[in-house]
């Protein structure tokens, strides 16, 4: 049968900086009802959305990320090793890609305050290369000592949304946090723009809808995760410079309900490359390095220190404040002509457009708290099958309305 297109929606919803104060001067609710119904508008019936080839033979690629959540929110904190002065950044939950600008310029402030001039970052990941740069632009001189470069790292595997509360901190801890996420958030939500149409397409901006059965703000059901609840930082702190979710009553999508939101997708190869290339211009070093426990600190030449190790914090500084958080994905061969991705709560799926391919992700009960980081094949073909079974969906659906004459 012949693939056909899918109805979808047009343009993203961005608030640009300059118009803030004009924004800050609306009442927010008439502002955001009024911008939400416009917006919904626009996108209804406006386009068509490619399909997505969802089947087995098109994996190219599975991974597992534990991603490394602390109840209390990231540990950006300074302590005495020995003669060392460590400044501790990791603990960043599923927000690392999207938190690190903000995150190393509060670590790097507390690095220059030592007054040393030379100072080392541990890790090459998301959070050490954008510490690294955070550094350099500040006027000191870098090196980077890591185990592993990308993209053998774990944040190479994240998913490369934008997801800055993402696992972020437990409500419990909320209240003491939210100020400091909120300056992470807006510093790096800025950095972002400035990489809008660089060589390359670093970051973009996507269409991701979310699906549902039952209306949006109902309570869901759910299995017992063990999880804490989360706060909603970004709906509630940056909604003057983030799009918002908008219901849309013309789709393509088997269910009832259904938002759209436009968000930022990294394009983590390219990215990755750009935060190298730039680090090396700048003068930076790498340093083939392995550490075993907190006496391996003294070995490092610096005497300031920026800890980004991630997830392996856990176990160099025996720290159990990390709670281990498995995820696995599939990547599917590229498809450019597809522009959005969906997330499917209720049938275990989500995928995202990314440039190196379709990256599906396997939601999985028993994730949280679970450090196992052995890949599961039949958990990520189950998700692409259950993938194309909901595109299959979607074609049987566009089929019925061009026959009833719609």
């Amino acid at each position: 049968m012949q693939r056909r297109n899918f109805l979808k929606g047009s343009a993203a919803l961005l608030s640009a900086l300059p118009i803030n104060a004009a924004l800050a001067a609306e009442p927010t609710t008439r502002l955001a009802n009024s911008a939400s119904t416009n917006t919904a508008q626009m996108l209804d019936g406006a386009k068509q959305l490619a399909p997505i080839i969802a089947t087995p033979d098109r994996i190219i690629e599975m991974n597992v990320c534990t991603r490394p959540f602390r109840a209390q929110g990231p540990r950006i904190e300074s302590e005495r090793i020995g003669r060392k002065s460590v400044v501790h950044n990791y603990g960043h939950g599923g927000s690392g890609w999207s938190l690190s600008w903000g995150s190393g310029q509060i670590a790097v402030e507390m690095a220059r305050a030592t007054g040393h001039k030379e100072i080392a970052v541990i890790g090459c990941g998301a959070i050490g290369l954008t510490t690294a740069l955070v550094a350099q632009q500040a006027g000191l001189r870098v090196t980077i000592y890591a185990k592993e470069r990308p993209p053998y790292v774990r944040s190479h595997r994240a998913t490369g949304a934008w997801t800055p509360d993402s696992r972020i901190c437990s409500a419990q801890f909320a209240p003491n946090f939210a100020k400091q996420w909120e300056t992470m958030a807006r510093y790096s939500f800025r950095r972002y723009q400035s990489l809008l149409g660089v060589a390359g397409n670093p970051i973009e901006w996507r269409d991701m809808y979310s699906l549902s059965d039952i209306p949006f703000g109902r309570p869901q059901p759910s299995a017992e995760s063990g999880e804490p609840a989360y706060p909603h930082f970004e709906a509630e702190l940056i909604r003057d410079i983030t799009p918002q979710a908008v219901p849309i009553s013309s789709h393509p999508f088997p269910v009832s309900h259904v938002q759209r939101r436009s968000t930022m997708l990294f394009n983590i190869a390219e990215y990755t490359r750009l935060l190298m290339a730039d680090f090396l211009a700048n003068g930076g070093v790498m340093e083939t390095f392995s550490m075993q426990d907190k006496s391996d600190f003294s070995a490092i030449d610096e005497r300031t220190i920026i800890n980004c190790t991630g997830y392996g914090a856990r176990a160099l500084l025996a720290d159990d404040s990390i709670i281990p958080v498995r995820g696995q994905t599939a990547k599917l061969m590229p498809q450019p002509e597809v522009d959005y991705g969906f997330y499917f709560n209720s049938r275990h799926v989500s995928v995202y457009p990314r440039r190196d391919g379709m990256l599906v992700q396997a939601q999985a009960e028993g994730d949280f708290n679970n450090d196992a980081e052995n890949l599961d094949p039949n958990e990520s073909i189950t998700a692409v099958r259950r993938l194309g079974e909901i595109v299959e969906q979607m074609q049987a659906k566009d089929e019925s309305k061009l026959q009833g004459g719609v």
